[in-house]
Formats: structure tokens, C-alpha cells, sequence
């Protein structure tokens, strides 16, 4: 059963301002369905992983147009660079808006050439994952998270088992869709076609194993400090190529970096990034946790948690087509903010925490950032049922709350 995204709205409002859309994001997340699933009955669609397709676009870019005149909906468009001189030309023969749909892997290279070629007639919308709301097909009624505006109850609350099974299991559409799906082979196929498609088109990576044992170690690190020189050594590569990979796997979508807050008026605070896995499930798959019971008793129970929430926070603002910035917080004497979201002058602190029993202390670094930032209301985001006043500005409530 397909389930209506958080980006329809987005889309189709877009499409009545753009000539072209492109939406964005890592393989698997749905942007196809997505896309096959809005657009108008007439319009054609052609993907470019058809070996003959992608031959005339790169070979042939205004045949190819000829055989597929728009309204079209071209898929994988990153391998064709050479598409979008002609699909300039041919948008600006016309005043028509929602001309081209097309999706691609976020690439380094083809964000560059549609910026260049594209610029004021294309809209660029980044899809990831489901949302816990997609997953329950409510997608269209999340909006973007705030502390202070808290959703209507319109999530079932699950378990401390019932959500570490879904955490654990990830949120690619095909594995929430068949949940009798074999876990393991679809993440080990995922990783042979990330490995064969994305990341030979993005790097000359020559040891595909040496390639797989360094997205393990990162996957390790999940809402940890990146230390890019730690991770070179434990990877046994050069601190060089460990930024090339590092930089092919946020490219590719799998990954994305949390950038810190920091002010100059002092050199208290950290200036490293933190790292993020996109999916939780993937997370889990490289890290080598077999089951979702091992999961949430193991290791990384708490920084896969942060993960997942971090996730669905970014996923909230990112599905409604807003491009917000976030950040995190930790100074030198290891106070730390998990998240902090800033909007009209204020920060809202966001504190992640594997619990079911929350407690005022586990929010005291709120009072810490409020030395040097005005500061909204604050989260305590954990595995509660209730809603719990910490304060009088901030509360504890469930991921399936927020």
C-alpha cells in the first residue's frame, strides 16, 4: 500500500512556481514511487538506469529529449550530466512550470552542474527515509518540530521493545512496507548496489573492503565527535583518504554532519562535527547488532536512539521543505546539548536520552546555554509514556510525541 508523504504539499505548491523539480536523497528512500505517485497521468517517464536511455542522454541529449518531450519525469538523472545545458534550453523555450520531475543521488558533481546550469528554475527538495508519521501513513499532517508546539497525540505510543524493533530495522520504504522482508539481505544487497552505482561514480575506490570496514567504523560512531584521525587509524588508511571517503558517504546520502554551535567570544566550545547515520537500520546492520533485542540492551542502545530522534527531527522540517540549521552544544568542561534548533532569535535546547524516567538533572546544560543565548522552550525527548513538566520551560515527552 503506498502511504502519502510529507512532501506532497511541498512538491506539488513547488510545481506551480518551477519549471523543473528535483528531489534528492540516498537510494531507496522512495523518491520514485514518490514521484510516479503526484505526477500528472500524461507525463512520461524514463529512467537512466536503462543502459540504452543513458547511452542517447549522454550521447545524444537533444534526440534525447525528442523521443521524451516533457511533460517527463526523468529518473537517476545524476549519470547524465550532459542533460542539463538541453534542459535549460528547452524549460526557457516556455513559461509552462512543472516541465521536468527528476531525482538523483546527492552528488557533489551533479548539485554543482544543476545550481550552474539551472539556477532560478529548478527546485531542489532533499527526501529521506519514512517519518515515524509516514510509517503510520499520516505523513501529511507532521509538521516541523518545536518543543513548544507539541503534536495532538496523533502517534500510537510503542513499547520500549515495539520501537527499538522499528529503530532497528530502519526506515527504508521497501523494509517498512514488507515487514517479513529478510533484514540482513536487503541491507547487504543495499551496500552492494550502494558500492557498485554511488561510490564508484564518486570515488576511485579500489578496495571495496577496506571501503566497507571504514563505513563500519563511522557507523560505530553514530552521534559521536567525528575525529577523522582516530578513525583513519582504526580503518588502517592515510587521514586524507579517510576525509575522501568520509566526504563520498555525505555526498552519497548516507551520512550527515551536525555542526556545532560555537561563539567567538570564547574558546570554551567544540568545534568538531558530529556524525550521524541516516538510517538507523543500516546503522545497525554495519555495526553487527542481529536482532532488535540485542540492540536495546547493547552498546550503542543510546547513541542509536539519538540517532533515530535526531533523524525524525530533521525529517520533520526537511519533509516540509524547510532547510533549517541545527546544531549541537558541548564546551570544554563537557557540558552538552544533544540538539539546538534555532528560529526568530531563540535557541531550543533538545536533549535525547534512552530513559523512561526523566529527570530535571538530565536538562541542567539548558541553564549553561542561557549564559550565552536566549533560549526557547526545551525538550527531553526519551522512552517516557507521559508527558513530564521538568520545568517551566521545558517538559520530557516520547519520540512518538514529537
Amino acid at each position: 500500500m503506498y502511504k502519502d508523504r510529507t512532501l506532497k504539499n511541498t512538491v506539488l505548491l513547488a510545481e506551480k512556481s518551477f519549471k523543473v523539480i528535483l528531489i534528492t536523497g540516498m537510494r531507496q528512500t522512495g523518491k520514485t514511487t514518490f514521484l510516479n505517485n503526484i505526477s500528472q497521468k500524461n507525463r512520461r517517464y524514463v529512467t537512466l538506469d536503462d543502459p540504452k536511455n543513458l547511452l542517447l542522454a549522454k550521447k545524444e541529449p537533444e534526440m534525447f529529449f525528442q523521443r521524451f518531450p516533457p511533460p517527463v519525469f526523468i529518473d537517476e538523472v545524476q549519470y547524465a550530466p550532459e542533460l542539463f545545458l538541453y534542459i535549460k534550453m528547452l524549460v526557457d523555450s516556455s513559461d509552462k512550470t512543472g516541465q521536468i520531475f527528476m531525482t538523483g543521488s546527492q552528488q557533489y558533481s551533479m548539485m554543482k552542474n544543476v545550481t550552474e546550469s539551472l539556477a532560478g528554475r529548478v527546485a531542489i527538495i532533499d527526501m529521506l527515509g519514512f517519518s515515524i508519521y509516514e510509517r503510520e501513513n499520516k505523513g501529511l499532517l507532521q509538521k516541523p518540530f518545536l518543543p513548544n508546539i507539541r503534536s495532538k497525540e496523533i502517534l500510537k505510543y510503542n513499547l520500549i521493545a515495539d520501537t527499538y524493533k522499528i529503530i532497528w530495522r530502519g526506515m527504508y520504504p521497501q523494509i517498512v512496507n514488507k515487514p517479513s522482508l529478510n533484514w540482513e539481505l536487503f541491507y547487504s544487497s543495499y551496500l552492494k548496489s550502494y558500492l557498485e552505482r554511488d561510490v564508484k561514480q564518486l570515488s576511485n575506490i579500489i578496495n571495496e573492503s577496506h571501503f566497507l570496514k571504514f563505513l563500519s567504523i563511522v557507523a560505530a560512531r553514530t552521534a559521536q565527535e567525528l575525529n577523522i584521525t582516530e578513525i583513519a587509524k582504526s580503518s588502517e588508511i592515510t587521514v586524507q583518504t579517510a576525509n575522501n571517503w568520509l566526504s563520498v558517504l555525505e555526498a552519497s546520502g548516507v551520512i550527515f554532519l551536525l555542526k556545532p554551535y560555537y561563539k567567538n567570544i570564547t574558546k570554551r566550545f567544540v568545534k568538531r562535527p558530529k556524525i550521524y547515520f541516516t538510517d538507523t537500520g543500516l546503522c545497525s546492520y554495519l555495526t553487527e547488532w542481529s536482532s532488535a533485542e540485542t540492540l536495546e540492551k547493547g552498546a550503542m542502545s543510546g547513541a542509536i536512539f539519538e540517532t533515530f530522534v535526531v533523524n525524525e527531527i530533521v525529517k520533520s522540517y526537511k519533509h516540509n521543505g524547510k532547510n533549517q540549521t541545527f546544531y549541537y552544544y558541548r564546551d570544554s568542561n563537557q557540558v552538552e546539548i544533544d540538539l539546538l534548533i534555532s528560529q526568530n532569535g531563540l535557541f531550543y535546547p533538545i536533549e535525547i536520552k534512552k530513559t523512561t524516567n526523566p529527570r530535571r538533572e538530565d536538562i541542567k546544560a539548558f541553564d549553561t546555554l542561557s549564559q550565552f543565548e536566549k533560549i526557547g522552550y526545551g525538550s527531553l525527548i526519551c522512552l517516557t509514556s507521559q508527558i513530564y513538566p521538568l520545568t517551566k520551560t521545558a517538559n520530557a515527552i516520547s519520540i512518538w510525541n514529537i
